[in-house]
């Protein structure tokens, strides 16, 4: 499976707006409210033309031959250090099917290759397995446990973070 990597245009609004507004996500990232169609719209508009290095960010939707598959942020950009985070989210209804690892995959070599990233980090709750898997399978090390990092309705809950080393001492 080979997955392709493009801008978010305005046609992915209706897939921006199911997934940021499907609360079963919320304890996993920062949104922790509904967001209007409208203010995801502007939020589309303004990330057209977006320079990660002035913004520090950047969204990237998944495809496979023409399908929307799920979405991978990279944040906190330091092009000092050459690292970011990495987050992603796959379609509820494509979930199981390897694109996860695969999406994480494609994201780390776009990273590697276009903005000259020595690394990527993410986090995730310890009891995401599926989530750990994908990264696991895209060559991420678990290095830290984060003790009650994660508040979710039924309680605190650890992450683990994960890294991967795209280049090796002397590529860079």
């Amino acid at each position: 499976m080979r997955i392709e990597l493009r801008a978010l245009e305005p046609s992915d609004i209706d897939c921006i707006y199911a997934w940021e507004n499907d609360s079963s996500l919320w304890p996993y990232g920062l949104t922790h409210s509904p967001f209007s169609r409208r203010a995801l719209q502007t939020y589309i508009d303004e990330c057209d033309g977006v320079d990660i290095y002035a913004s520090r960010q950047l969204r990237l939707m998944g495809m496979d031959q023409g399908l929307t598959v799920g979405c991978a942020d990279l944040f906190d950009f330091d092009p000092h250090h050459h690292r970011a985070g990495v987050g992603l989210l796959v379609d509820s209804r494509l979930r199981g099917r390897g694109y996860g690892s695969a999406l994480v995959e494609a994201v780390a070599c776009f990273a590697a290759e276009h903005l000259q990233l020595h690394q990527l980090y993410c986090h995730t709750a310890a009891s995401n397995r599926p989530c750990i898997g994908a990264f696991a399978h895209a060559g991420f090390h678990q290095v830290a446990e984060l003790k009650d990092w994660l508040w979710t309705p039924d309680g605190w809950e650890n992450a683990v973070m994960m890294c991967k080393l795209l280049t090796t001492q002397g590529d860079n």
